[in-house]
């Protein structure tokens, strides 16, 4: 924790991963802390025995204002353990909405109903690089959530970002961490609807994006939905090939934990050349290092990532 705290208070960060299940020595538990609130979850029926223990511990070493419990993962069912949301100490205020800081920008988070324990914390350091990658660029950010990357882009000097999600509350949410942050709203659209079919609809009316970014939710949580979940990376990386400009950048994730780095990077480069791009890997991106990986457990690198330039 301290070593944690130090690095992230240099780096003007206010939520961090506390505790990463295996990789910190504790399976099934994740602790992400967003200032003074906690968000716990029990991932495992080993670490559910524990759990008053630990969430006394938690209240006893860290002196929370609030633990939110977001144990409303299905990997719960393989245990039959019933999922289970709700604030199990102190009070949350403002509705378990508030402001968290990160690269020098500020997020309002939704801590009960927004995905993961609120925000995707792991993504911190590429959306860092997005936003150096951004200056003069049109961006495209598929499956937005609430901004993040949305939100570095324009504070880096976005020509335009256009956003899309499934979830109309969490692209209104982007809309307002662009607000706060006094960013110019006019150079950000936002559209609701499902992600393939809006890709191919910007795809048939010859749309083109210096910028493609694709963050996808998991397809495949196991090696053995792998092949399956293959088919739809491949699928949403070529559109994203196809949608950019000569010369642009596609910055692509999986955050399939059954997807290693040279499964992902194959189907990466599958995809490029059925969209018959010429394109380079220019970074290789995983997980902020508050979310590390033991040394005896490499599944904890689920977070994969590739920053692609096509040819001009």
């Amino acid at each position: 924790r301290r070593l944690r705290e130090t690095w992230l208070a240099n780096s003007g960060v206010t939520a961090y991963r506390l505790v990463h299940a295996e990789s910190d020595g504790i399976p099934g538990l994740v602790v992400d802390c967003f200032q003074d609130v906690l968000v716990v979850q029990f991932l495992s029926a080993g670490v559910e025995k524990w759990r008053e223990t630990i969430l006394n511990l938690l209240v006893e070493f860290i002196k929370p204002i609030c633990i939110i419990e977001r144990s409303d993962v299905a990997v719960r069912e393989l245990e039959d353990l019933p999922q289970r949301t709700g604030i199990v100490y102190g009070q949350v205020p403002d509705s378990a909405q508030l402001s968290i800081l990160e690269n020098g920008l500020r997020f309002n988070v939704d801590l009960m109903a927004g995905q993961k324990t609120g925000f995707y914390l792991d993504q911190r350091d590429n959306r860092r690089l997005c936003q150096t990658l951004s200056q003069g660029r049109s961006m495209l950010d598929g499956f937005a959530f609430t901004g993040g990357f949305a939100v570095n882009a324009l504070a880096g000097g976005a020509k335009s970002v256009l956003s899309i999600d499934s979830s109309e509350d969490a692209l209104r949410l982007a809309e307002e961490n662009i607000c706060i942050n006094e960013l110019p709203l006019e150079k950000y659209t936002w559209r609701v609807g499902d992600m393939f079919v809006e890709l191919r609809s910007l795809r048939d009316r010859d749309e083109r994006f210096d910028l493609v970014v694709l963050d996808p939710p998991k397809f495949a949580p196991t090696a053995a939905q792998a092949k399956r979940a293959a088919r739809g990376y491949k699928d949403i990386n070529l559109l994203g090939f196809k949608l950019l400009k000569p010369g642009g950048l596609l910055m692509t994730f999986s955050c399939s934990g059954g997807v290693a780095m040279p499964l992902f990077q194959k189907i990466v480069a599958d995809a490029a050349l059925d969209a018959g791009v010429d394109a380079r890997i220019l970074w290789r991106l995983g997980q902020a290092p508050d979310h590390p990986t033991h040394l005896a457990f490499p599944e904890g690198t689920y977070l994969k990532g590739l920053v692609c330039q096509i040819a001009e």
